[in-house]
């Protein structure tokens, strides 16, 4: 089959173009791929960034662009037996034989209800989503139906040495989310400082991120906070010395959506969350917030620990900290369940999918 693949952000290098490219690169095995993208470079930069086997993937212009003739486009469209398109909250009017709509967050707007957006919904095969967290708001604000496809996570865990290291993994800022701190790691500094204040010794906490240009100020801000702090930053890592962080690490931190009024702003937390399920199967024991796709992705005493208020992160990140049998019984069903989001299973579920 020809299929066409388009995300919007393609050259943002965060989960959703992970997720999408992973798409590419499982059913450039079998059929012909196109991504539609202008710059070629950016295409490269994700492949380098992710790792991904994208060779049998061409990359051709971009038709959803702007600027991008209507009856052009149309026409354009026409080639292809499948085209999945992450939605940033459009649909497109496509003539491909089947259309498959990707929902990656909770979205404030989508189509209206004009003739002309209702007859492109008419022309959506499929509507898929990355969670239950992003399908619940997806099904209930704008009434269509729509099945799940897991983000996939290729886990590269290696038995080395743990040492004494917190970790988060996450972008400082995201274009897409007009809040500022949207991972809220000026958060986990200010938690991680207050438990060395208050006596916690021989620890460290990680924070792996990258960041756009115009963010090094707050984000010099942030580190200024840090110091005199055991608290390291890793920016621009590829994803080999990500992985090094992992392995190494002892427990991950996540709080996006912490302090925020979810059911308002629904796409401030976390929508799947794949740095933690690294984090899980890298065999960390994650301490993540009860928000958003955490949730989904641990259970409570189980494999995780899941908290609510600061006082509940502190407490729980102390009480692993200071048993090391639950900490390895945690480990250890953390990397079981972190198998459960394969790449393998991922491309038989996107294959079944376009058939």
């Amino acid at each position: 089959m020809n299929i066409g693949i388009y995300d919007p952000y393609l050259d943002d290098l965060g989960g959703g173009e992970k997720y999408m490219m992973t798409i590419a690169s499982c059913l450039s095995k079998l059929h012909k791929v196109t991504v539609f993208w202008n710059n070629e470079k950016d295409f490269a930069a994700v492949k380098e960034r992710f790792g991904l086997s994208v060779e049998n993937v061409t990359v051709t212009k971009n038709i959803f662009a702007s600027d991008f003739g209507f009856f052009k486009r149309l026409n354009a469209t026409k080639q292809f037996d499948v085209i999945i398109f992450l939605s940033d909250g459009s649909i497109p009017l496509s003539l491909s034989n089947k259309l498959l709509i990707h929902i990656q967050q909770p979205l404030a707007q989508f189509q209206s209800r004009s003739l002309k957006d209702l007859f492109k919904l008419s022309r959506v095969s499929s509507f898929f989503c990355n969670s239950v967290y992003t399908k619940n708001f997806i099904d209930k604000k704008f009434h269509i139906k729509t099945s799940i496809l897991y983000p996939p996570v290729d886990i590269q865990f290696k038995n080395v040495q743990k040492e004494n290291i917190i970790l988060h993994v996450g972008r400082f800022r995201v274009k897409n989310v007009s809040n500022g701190d949207y991972k809220k790691q000026g958060f986990m500094v200010e938690v991680f400082s207050k438990m060395v204040r208050d006596g916690l010794k021989n620890w460290k906490f990680v924070l792996a991120t990258s960041f756009p240009k115009e963010a090094e100020k707050e984000f010099s801000l942030l580190q200024k906070r840090a110091e005199g702090f055991p608290i390291e930053f890793f920016v621009n890592k590829t994803n080999k010395e990500l992985w090094n962080l992992y392995n190494k690490s002892k427990i991950y931190w996540h709080a996006s959506g912490f302090g925020e009024d979810l059911q308002k702003h629904p796409e401030y937390a976390e929508h799947f969350g794949i740095s933690t399920v690294e984090a899980m199967g890298a065999g960390c024991v994650p301490v993540v917030i009860n928000a958003g796709g955490q949730k989904e992705i641990v259970t409570e005493g189980k494999n995780g620990l899941l908290w609510n208020t600061e006082e509940e992160l502190i407490t729980k990140t102390k009480q692993v900290i200071s048993n090391p049998g639950l900490m390895n019984t945690l480990a250890k069903e953390a990397k079981v369940r972190a198998g459960d989001f394969s790449k393998e299973k991922f491309c038989k579920s996107i294959h079944t999918l376009v058939l």
